[in-house]
């Protein structure tokens, strides 16, 4: 079934990929591509609406980001937020003014005319309001929908044309009527039916997957255990079957417990092909008397490629490499879609392989990758696990990785999220794990005098890891679980727990 497609012309706004996230929570898929996309670009993703995104440019810049006017001619209809209404204003005959200085606050919007677009609003609500350029006057055969006492035209619409601005984003709105705008824009304008679902994803996948894979074609796909992964394999095996292989290196740097259960899902619930490779001894060899976090990750990379690579030639030749590269990965290329990026969830993949890539995933963000590993029957306890570093818990041990040192942090983090599941938070925790400081401090257990590692704790919230939040714990949780670590965990008499934000701090500790 071919889905709907609604296109985001991308005006720099930080707000852009959320905007695209909560368009296919409603069930429609939504392509970003970069503002300076040609017409031909846009018609190509056959789109049956388009969204200009919010900008922090004025149109007076000598910078100024611009949109090919000749979109507002294709006949579809189109949202334009914040520096795109005005940008479309501009282009369609209206008067737009700089109200420098930019300024954001609390400000009473007023619904002028009953319209499709505010369909089920109040006639007065409170929303933040950016006030910097402004449209004075709506263009020609455009009704003005809403007002302020400082923006004569806070939104503005053209039934006929369909082509519809706001100057706030739809986020801005009060929290219950944060997606009804959308939900307006996309149903009662657009006309759209909402056909954008993981089970729609899956049927479609799977019928791309069989029809790029020849019947006598071999795929492989590195395992990692994590949900992107995991997901990718599971799709893929479901459209061939026993033609993809699975190889899964345990480099003993995982969770606890975590190499046990990747291989009884996937061979037990799936019946699926997977080589389990225990390569630990070799990579903490290889990491023996290393300090420095980046040729950690440069040593580990290296090591894994070539495992996987000795383990791939034993099967014969190999046609496809299945990768999980998300949406996401796409984006952060600069190219919205043009070229992939090559990367690997640990460390690079060589130029010189001679794969062709199967990347099933690389239209989804996390949160849909998620819901289609659901609907696949993937463990929920696989599907929500916490992001984990392809490195493991080498770049969670401050300093040299040694196995007495791998075995305290993989025993405390089980403890931190035991007890974070015990307590019913998992799920509000964007990624939580145990870190080990290359430090000491002096202790006393059992009227002994202690000189032992410190534990330091990490756990916070965040839709996507660009930025997060320190995770505030119940203080009486936290005192389970130091409990717990210093009374379980030999050689720890101190627990610590982070409270930095992202930025300025990273979420992971190297």
């Amino acid at each position: 079934m071919k889905h709907e497609t609604v296109v985001i012309l991308d005006l720099g706004g930080s707000y852009t990929q959320l905007l695209a996230r909560r368009i296919r929570e409603l069930k429609v898929y939504c392509a970003i591509l970069p503002h300076h996309a040609s017409l031909a670009q846009i018609q190509a993703l056959q789109p049956k609406a388009l969204v200009l995104s919010g900008g922090m440019k004025s149109l007076g810049d000598q910078d100024a980001l611009t949109v090919d006017p000749q979109i507002y001619r294709l006949g579809l209809p189109v949202l334009a937020i914040g520096y795109g209404m005005q940008l479309m204003a501009n282009a369609l005959g209206g008067v737009v003014r700089a109200t420098a200085p930019r300024e954001s606050s609390p400000t009473s919007l007023r619904i002028a005319v009953e319209n499709n677009l505010f369909a089920g609003f109040e006639q007065e609500l409170t929303v933040e309001l950016s006030a910097g350029d402004r449209v004075e006057t709506a263009p020609p055969g455009f009704t003005v929908l809403a007002t302020t006492d400082r923006t004569p035209v806070a939104a503005m619409g053209n039934r006929d044309t369909r082509l519809y601005g706001v100057q706030f984003l739809p986020a801005a709105l009060p929290s219950r009527h944060e997606t009804t705008l959308l939900t307006n824009f996309l149903y009662k304008i657009a006309g759209l039916t909402g056909n954008w679902t993981p089970a729609a994803f899956i049927a479609d996948a799977v019928q791309q997957i069989r029809e790029t894979v020849g019947p006598n074609e071999q795929v492989v796909c590195g395992l990692s255990g994590g949900v992107d992964s995991s997901v990718a394999a599971v799709l893929v095996h479901q459209a061939i079957g026993d033609r993809l292989t699975c190889i899964f290196v345990d480099h003993g740097l995982l969770r606890k417990n975590e190499a046990k259960q990747v291989m009884e899902t996937f061979t037990r619930l799936f019946k699926m092909k997977i080589i389990q490779v225990d390569a630990a001894a070799a990579f903490l060899r290889k990491l023996a008397g290393v300090s420095d976090p980046e040729q950690k990750r440069k040593i580990i990379g290296a090591e894994f490629i070539r495992v996987f690579q000795e383990e791939a030639a034993k099967l014969g030749p190999i046609d496809y490499l299945v990768q999980g590269t998300l949406y996401t990965d796409v984006l952060e290329s600069g190219t919205a879609g043009t070229m992939i990026k090559s990367h690997h969830n640990v460390g690079g993949l060589p130029k010189d392989l001679k794969f062709k890539l199967i990347e099933p995933l690389n239209h989804l963000f996390k949160d849909e990758v998620r819901r289609v590993g659901e609907e696949l029957g993937i463990p929920a306890e696989l599907v929500w696990r916490h992001p984990f570093p392809g490195p493991g818990l080498a770049i969670r041990i401050l300093g040299e990785v040694t196995p007495e040192k791998v075995e305290l942090l993989r025993e405390a983090d089980a403890i931190f999220i035991d007890e974070i599941k015990k307590a019913g938070l998992y799920r509000d925790i964007w990624q939580a794990f145990a870190v080990l400081p290359d430090i000491r401090s002096v202790g006393v257990m059992d009227n002994q005098r202690t000189y032992a590692y410190t534990v330091a704790l990490r756990a916070v919230t965040s839709r996507d890891g660009t930025t997060a939040d320190w995770y505030r714990f119940p203080p009486e949780v936290l005192a389970r679980i130091a409990n717990r670590i210093v009374d379980e965990v030999p050689h720890v008499n101190r627990v610590v727990y982070d409270i930095t934000s992202k930025p300025p701090s990273t979420i992971e500790w190297e």
